[in-house]
């Protein structure tokens, strides 16, 4: 076990990055959205909030997440 937040990994072969958090694998993301959904379903809701601090969320490889024009 780890004491790591949410962690975006490095992106697979097959698309998408995988996320775990303190160790066990959530699954993987493909988009920010995806990312706001695993904060929000560990029940957080002003998760677009912690996207910048990276006691919440840290990316490996490259930046956890990137901004998209809206």
């Amino acid at each position: 076990m780890t004491s790591d937040p949410m962690v975006v990994r490095p992106p697979l072969g097959t698309g998408g990055r995988r996320v775990t958090v303190r160790g066990p694998i959530l699954g993987p993301v493909h988009s920010d959205a995806d990312v706001l959904e695993f904060l929000r379903r560990a029940g957080l809701p002003d998760a677009a909030g912690l996207l910048d601090d990276p006691a919440w969320v840290q990316g490996r490889g490259r930046r956890a997440y990137h901004h998209e024009a809206a």
